[in-house]
């Protein structure tokens, strides 16, 4: 189960990432708290998600370039970007408790590039030795507040040396989420006084996505937002100021990440309660 997404490389931004044609209703509670200032360097948010619905409900996020480690009952794991879109069916009661880390921030955990698990998940106990007894901790307790401090503890006690490079990663993507003239690799290498491959290696160690990539997320989340606000948007104008050469290949984009074309979307969202 991932979270509701947001928008911001660092801090608790508000929420993006949810498709509003997949909201759900009934008992649902979502939550996100900031980390202590001795892991905010390394962690972006908790984040906590309980339901209690009468029928199954879906719910699709879209991918952030953030690693996530998450605990519910009977699985537990760390995932890795993902492509594409998450999509999850809740059923009954339940809920998640989850770490999201910051952009760049799971690569002095990890010890290795972050593309090494791009796309797949891993055992918790695979990246941090020793951790059975804090999940069983985290699920003994419903209050998010006692899940929270058992994670503070935890990562607390296993903080990796100090690294240059997640601020470093963390302020080049977070420049690319709020400047939307940022539409190419080559310009952002040249922004940031880096050679495209050095770029391309540098993401590929620390966020486990090309920079390509995430230009390519954070542009479709635009479009995904500019939509929600309800306004149907002029799409060949949207299209050009996303950086597409033309409106067919952005649709073409929308409809593999979000699976709709942008105007059925659009009128499927508006639908949406």
């Amino acid at each position: 189960m991932n979270p509701a997404e947001d928008g911001q490389a660092d801090g608790v931004g508000p929420a993006r990432g949810v498709l509003r044609d997949s909201l759900p209703t009934g008992d649902f509670t979502h939550s996100r708290h900031a980390p202590p200032p001795e892991l905010a360097s390394l962690v972006q948010h908790y984040w906590y998600v309980a339901w209690n619905v009468d029928k199954p409900q879906r719910v699709q996020t879209l991918p952030h370039p953030n690693v996530h480690l998450l605990i519910e009952k009977n699985q537990y794991h760390i995932g890795g970007i993902a492509p594409g879109r998450f999509t999850r069916t809740l059923e009954g009661r339940g809920s998640v408790f989850g770490v999201k880390f910051r952009v760049g921030g799971f690569r002095p955990f990890l010890g290795r590039s972050v593309a090494s698990i791009a796309n797949r998940t891993v055992t918790i106990a695979s990246v941090f030795p020793g951790a059975d007894e804090m999940v069983q901790a985290v699920l003994a307790h419903e209050a998010p507040d006692v899940k929270i401090a058992v994670m503070n503890a935890f990562l607390a006690a296993r903080l990796p040396p100090p690294d240059a490079n997640v601020d470093k990663v963390a302020r080049i993507v977070d420049s690319v989420v709020h400047d939307r003239g940022i539409t190419r690799v080559e310009d952002l290498a040249e922004r940031e006084s880096l050679g495209v491959r050095a770029l391309q290696r540098l993401f590929g160690a620390y966020v486990g996505a090309s920079p390509k990539w995430v230009i390519n997320r954070y542009r479709m989340h635009e479009a995904v937002e500019q939509i929600a606000r309800g306004t149907p948007p002029d799409w060949v104008a949207l299209a050009l100021d996303l950086g597409y050469f033309d409106q067919a290949h952005f649709i073409r984009d929308f409809k593999v990440l979000v699976g709709q074309a942008p105007a059925e979307y659009a009128r499927a969202a508006k639908r949406a309660p």
